[in-house]
């Protein structure tokens, strides 16, 4: 299991991101207008750098959704591959079993 402040602080930067998504998109579509003097574009780039370091999307991070690991984590199943492997065992996955031979 990870740590909670962890999962908390992920979930601070889910929300971070979801917030500023328009403004950032707004002020990079301005930055690329064909036009701008140098000053302006500058301008632009410290409006952009103003804003919440967290709001942006890279520093975003996945995560399992049951434990809250971060590594080996399957996209499509938005889980980790041990609570992946854990839920298959049990049965609760279905069309998924765990092969042994």
């Amino acid at each position: 299991m990870a740590k909670k402040a962890m999962i908390e602080r992920e979930l601070k930067r889910q929300k971070l991101v979801k917030k500023y998504a328009a403004k950032r998109a707004a002020l990079k579509e301005q930055m690329k207008a064909e036009g701008l003097s140098l000053g302006d574009r500058v301008q632009i780039a410290m409006k952009l750098s103003a804003l919440p370091r967290d709001s942006s999307a890279t520093r975003l991070h996945n995560r399992c959704a049951i434990t809250g690991r971060p590594k080996a984590y399957y996209r499509k199943l938005n889980m980790s591959r041990i609570a992946l492997r854990d839920l298959a065992s049990k049965g609760h996955i279905p069309g998924m079993v765990k092969s042994s031979w």
